[in-house]
């Protein structure tokens, strides 16, 4: 099964790429987040990822958000793709509260050292490896590079949060906790701890992020949890730890995983997602990547293709705005970029990987006159159409310079177009997708009618 690593598209303006997550402005007030299939142990991105692992944990939280909406608002709009949120703009409090009702974990490895505190919540004596609390307790830590322990008090003190905004997210922090406890329990599922984050939107506290997830929460069997508490085996990504964990050498964790590892990994992923919510995942088998296009494109948040128009110069946006208005009404994206090969060429690998990266059909429209380095420096260095469209202020101009946009290098090849309109057809007939190539047969044959008419016409004048 393939994986979704990454998404990439000239057509989205990227927010953040976090370890597993990534976010894209999708307007003004709200957001796309897309989980992808890469994996994180102990602060690192595992060079390995996971198949369906995305989808699980998106449509997995969504399903929540769905069910907890009625207790505490959140950020959550619709699912646009099983990997793929809609969401509204949140400002994010920088705080993870992490609600444990086990002693498990790292608490239980510092409980062992003879701590006996956890982010200044005091725990009793005696208390074995995964015993219950007497009742859940909150512990949160700061999202910094390094995330940190830290008490009410000092969330206050160091100006995280204000006090009364503090002690509304630790109360729903445990009524979504013992919500979450009760329909995992009758599921036969143990909630044993997980984390929430908020934010604000427009002054009110809402849930963001995920809830109740594999990655965000410890999840163990009831049944075998009564037949053996110390030895219970969780369902979420801790079984990707544990082979880290016994598999370290020299002080460093593995950073890939084996094909049965990863194999396992996924099918309980999947099958938690199915003991959870009662249904198994909506998950096309087709390429996740080609599946997002569709469902973006579907959605209105990506046109079928893109046409990036590079120019050399600020002086030469009304040519390629020529380009543009006839390439939109194609239904096709345009981006605009003003870049010279000669003056800031530096700034040309930034198009090449964006362009590289993407997954949409692109084709590059290269505006640049006189000493055309644009349109071969483009050409030689993507594997997407090329095409050259020099501005001529007269017919002398074009006389003069039309030569350095014909002559590439070798192993350059970069199309010329003088005329505008051509140039911007050319470009989308690149993209090369199945409805616009049938835009293109009808406006074939519609010239085609458009000239037999004309024929027609003539030969009943002739006859008269």
């Amino acid at each position: 099964m393939d994986c979704l690593t990454r998404f990439e598209s000239p057509q989205l303006r990227k927010l953040h790429s976090g370890k597993v997550r990534e976010s894209f402005r999708a307007d003004e007030r709200h957001r796309l987040i897309l989980a992808t299939d890469r994996i994180s142990s102990f602060d690192k991105v595992l060079k390995t990822p996971v198949p369906a692992k995305g989808a699980v944990l998106n449509s997995l939280a969504a399903w929540w958000f769905e069910k907890t909406r009625d207790m505490c608002p959140n950020h959550f709009v619709k699912t646009v793709d099983p990997a793929i949120s809609l969401v509204r703009e949140a400002d994010p409090i920088r705080l993870e509260i992490i609600v444990r009702a086990y002693l498990t974990g790292s608490a239980w490895r510092k409980y062992q050292k003879g701590e006996r505190t956890v982010s200044g919540v005091s725990v009793p004596d005696g208390l074995t490896k995964n015993a219950p609390f007497p009742k859940p307790i909150v512990t949160p830590t700061t999202k910094e590079a390094s995330d940190r322990p830290i008490s009410a008090e000092e969330i206050v003190a160091e100006g995280w949060t204000t006090r009364e905004l503090y002690e509304k997210m630790h109360a729903l922090s445990l009524r979504l906790f013992e919500k979450g406890s009760a329909m995992l329990l009758e599921r036969g599922i143990i909630l044993v701890d997980t984390k929430y984050e908020f934010g604000l939107i427009d002054g009110e506290l809402v849930l963001i992020d995920e809830i109740h997830t594999p990655d965000s929460s410890r999840f163990w069997l009831k049944d075998a949890y009564d037949k053996n508490p110390e030895s219970v085996e969780q369902l979420d990504k801790e079984f990707v730890r544990n082979y880290l964990m016994e598999h370290k050498k020299g002080g460093d964790y593995p950073d890939t995983l084996p094909e049965d590892i990863v194999a396992e990994t996924s099918r309980r992923y999947l099958e938690l997602y199915q003991r959870i919510t009662g249904s198994s995942l909506n998950y096309p088998q087709m390429d996740p990547a080609e599946r997002v296009m569709k469902n973006l494109n579907r959605e209105g948040f990506l046109k079928e293709g893109c046409v990036v128009i590079v120019m050399g110069s600020p002086s030469d946006i009304p040519h390629a705005e020529k380009m543009a208005e006839r390439i939109k009404q194609y239904d096709i994206a345009v981006k605009m970029r003003v870049v010279s090969a000669h003056k800031n060429g530096e700034k040309i690998p930034v198009i090449l990987q964006d362009v590289i990266q993407c997954h949409e059909p692109v084709s590059i429209i290269a505006v640049a006159g006189r000493s055309n380095g644009l349109g071969g420096a483009l050409s030689a260095n993507l594997p997407v159409p090329v095409i050259n469209c020099p501005p001529f202020s007269d017919k002398t101009d074009y006389l003069v310079n039309i030569h350095s946009s014909l002559m590439m290098p070798s192993d350059t090849p970069a199309l010329t177009v003088v005329d505008p309109k051509n140039a911007a057809d050319a470009a989308v007939l690149c993209l090369n997708t199945p409805s616009l190539k049938q835009c293109f047969r009808e406006k074939i044959l519609q010239v085609k009618n458009q000239l037999d008419q004309a024929n027609a016409t003539l030969q009943e004048q002739q006859n008269v």
